[in-house]
């Protein structure tokens, strides 16, 4: 009997987590079958093409479009994306939080969003525009790939095959302030690592050395997201 694999594909969400509540969200969209469309690293450095420069820009308004939900650390890469997504709940006057523990305060310059455009007596728990993280970054998807398919028709943009972006995307709740900053460093690190990444075109998993130490590392975020780097 064949299987319907669309009903038995396995989610990567925390059971259970409601993603609509206070925190940040480190997360990472890869394109499909891992078609570099993006721009080069050159110099240890991203060149954004056209296609990665709209893809900044959409990132960049997602503050502006929704209010409640703020951006941090971003690095666009030939093939996927990396970022950290805020959904903020705190009413105006209050510190904004990290994550999902109150008792954790956001350091100042975390959240690029202007509190202020936040409805004061929200409940707590609840982003304003009442999105999930689920629903922002679909959002992102949809207005990415519309703009995409307007490049391919107009600026002879790559053509990708059937989708952009891969079905799924891959998260991390974010769960303290130590835990902030080595993601936020690990994804401005990213395009010196370039070469050592899983979703390069010509990864193959060197021998264990100091240098690349760090794909075994003991951070719960990095094993999950070298585990998960593969699978669509």
């Amino acid at each position: 009997m064949k299987r319907n694999s669309k009903k038995h594909r396995r989610s990567i969400r925390l059971p259970g987590y409601d993603y609509s509540q206070a925190g940040a969200y480190f997360i990472t969209l890869c394109t499909q079958n891992s078609v570099c469309v993006f721009g080069d690293i050159v110099d240890a450095k991203i060149v954004l093409n056209d296609a990665g420069r709209m893809v900044q820009s959409v990132w960049n308004n997602i503050p502006v479009h929704y209010p409640g939900i703020g951006i941090d650390a971003f690095q666009i890469m030939p093939n996927h994306i990396h970022g950290i997504i805020t959904i903020d709940t705190t009413p105006v006057g209050a510190d904004p939080c990290v994550c999902p523990d109150p008792s954790v305060h956001h350091p100042n310059g975390h959240t690029h969003h202007d509190l202020q455009q936040q409805e004061a007596g929200q409940p707590r728990g609840v982003a304003p525009t009442g999105l999930t993280l689920g629903d922002v970054v679909q959002r992102f998807k949809t207005l990415t790939i519309s703009c995409y398919i307007d490049g391919v028709h107009h600026h002879h943009w790559i053509r990708f095959d059937t989708r952009l972006w891969q079905r799924n995307y891959y998260e991390h709740i974010v769960r303290d302030e130590n835990e902030f900053h080595q993601i936020r460093q690990y994804i401005q690190n990213n395009p010196v690592k370039w070469g050592l990444d899983p979703n390069h075109p010509g990864f193959s998993k060197p021998a264990e050395s100091p240098e690349t130490a760090e794909i075994n590392d003991n951070d719960p975020w990095m094993v999950w997201m070298h585990q998960e780097a593969h699978n669509p």
